[in-house]
């Protein structure tokens, strides 16, 4: 009988071993910081850069073509423009162009994720705007301002995709994109001419060319990145740039008339003269 005992007292003696080192490890863990793969957060210093910069087109761009609506009365009657909108040039600027920053602070730490949708809507049967950019995680909300009903298809290839009816005056489509993505495309399997691009990324670095070819990323941490131009038909072209402690430094770029997406894509730009 007192053996038994014994035998008892030495398996309790030694789950409490266990146990105490099992907790012993866990809080070293947690002391350690945050789990393997999570990214601290970001704390500003208030000495955050700013780049701008023009994007430009080298050549004469093709004349639009007119694109035709008339499988829907409602978008050929719709108001507006009916030029396809692939290539915005004008006056040798280039828009459209998503330009983002890779690598260094913007891929080091972890960011807030805004509150506010970003909007995609839909107007003469077309979408507004045609390439945009949102943070992973913030609320996307497609709208249909037009007569008709549409399709909302995104393909991407790391987010989920779906594929939504819209009818008109239909409540907003809203979701969000879990999984940074450059760039994602986006269709109306009602009317095939319409083409929207989405880029996500987890952090707010990023800006679209205006149709004068100028874009802003402000807020920028001092570091080293790549900068990426992509265009939807002329494709990718990267710089790179370092900022300094409140610098404003303008990266400008151009675009070849006769480069298309394949032949551009991950080409080294030219280094600019910094002011």
């Amino acid at each position: 009988m007192l053996k038994r005992i014994g035998t008892v007292c030495a398996m309790l003696t030694l789950a409490a071993v266990v146990v105490a080192v099992g907790c012993k490890g866990k809080a070293k863990k947690a002391e350690d910081g945050p789990e393997p793969g999570s990214k601290p957060a970001y704390a500003s210093k208030a000495d955050e850069g700013t780049i701008t910069g023009k994007v430009s087109f080298d050549g004469v761009a093709p004349a639009p073509k007119k694109i035709d609506m008339s499988q829907d009365a409602n978008c050929a009657g719709s108001a507006g423009d009916k030029s396809a909108d692939d290539l915005l040039v004008a006056d040798g600027k280039l828009g459209n162009v998503f330009v983002y920053l890779k690598g260094g602070p913007a891929d080091k730490f972890s960011y807030p994720t805004p509150s506010d949708p970003v909007v995609l809507d839909q107007v003469g049967c077309r979408y507004h705007p045609r390439v945009m950019g949102i943070q992973t995680n913030q609320p996307f909300k497609v709208v249909n301002s037009d007569n008709t009903t549409h399709n909302v298809h995104p393909s991407p290839k790391t987010n989920q995709e779906w594929n939504n009816m819209q009818a008109q005056g239909a409540p907003p489509i809203e979701k969000k994109f879990p999984r940074a993505e450059t760039l994602i495309p986006v269709k109306c399997n009602q009317h095939p001419w319409m083409k929207a691009n989405i880029g996500v990324l987890a952090h707010p670095y990023f800006a679209v060319s205006a149709k004068d070819g100028s874009y802003t990323i402000k807020n920028v941490p001092p570091g080293s990145y790549t900068l990426v131009f992509w265009h939807e038909t002329k494709g990718e072209q990267t710089q790179q740039v370092t900022i300094a402690a409140k610098e404003s430094k303008t990266q400008d770029i151009t675009y070849k008339a006769g480069a298309t997406a394949a032949a551009t894509s991950m080409q080294i730009g030219p280094a600019l003269v910094l002011p």
